[in-house]
C-alpha cells in the first residue's frame, strides 16, 4: 500500500478561529471540510509544501518560520495510507481568496465538529480545541 505524504495547516486568526476549506466537486471526498494544504512533492519539505500550497490555493504568503509543527494524522484509507503533519500558523500576508473556487469558513475550534471532515482529520479536532482554549 502506498503512503501519501500531505502537509496541512491550521490558519488561526486573531479571534482564535481556524480556516477550513471545503473540498470541491469532482475531487475525492467532495463536500467535506479540511485544513488547507496539499501533497508534498518529491524533494520538497512539508513546510515548503505549505508555503507553495497556501499561495496557490488561498493567495496567502506564509514564511516557513511562521509554521509551528503541531501534530500529525496517520490514517489508512482503502487504497493508500495518509501521513499528514499539521502545522499552526498565525501570521501571513495577502488577502484571502479561494483560488480553486472552494468554499472557505472561519470556525471557532469548539464548532469544528459541526463541519464534516475526512476521517484522517477528525482526530485532530480535539487536539486543536484543547490547544486553542
Amino acid at each position: 500500500m502506498k503512503t501519501l505524504l500531505v502537509s496541512a495547516c491550521a490558519l488561526i486568526d486573531k479571534a482564535g478561529a481556524v480556516l477550513l476549506a471545503q473540498r470541491p466537486e469532482g475531487k475525492s471526498m467532495a463536500g467535506l471540510w479540511e485544513f488547507p494544504g496539499g501533497k508534498v512533492e518529491p524533494g520538497e519539505t512539508p513546510e515548503a509544501c505549505l508555503v507553495r500550497e497556501l499561495e496557490e490555493e488561498l493567495a496567502l504568503t506564509v514564511g516557513e518560520q511562521d509554521l509551528e509543527p503541531f501534530t500529525f494524522a496517520s490514517h489508512r484509507y482503502e487504497s493508500f495510507h495518509l501521513l499528514m503533519p499539521l502545522y499552526l500558523c498565525r501570521a501571513w500576508s495577502g488577502t484571502l481568496s479561494a483560488q480553486e473556487g472552494q468554499a472557505l469558513v472561519w470556525v471557532k475550534p469548539a464548532e469544528m465538529n459541526d463541519y464534516p471532515m475526512p476521517p484522517a482529520d477528525e482526530p485532530l479536532i480535539a487536539q486543536l480545541i484543547a490547544r486553542l482554549r
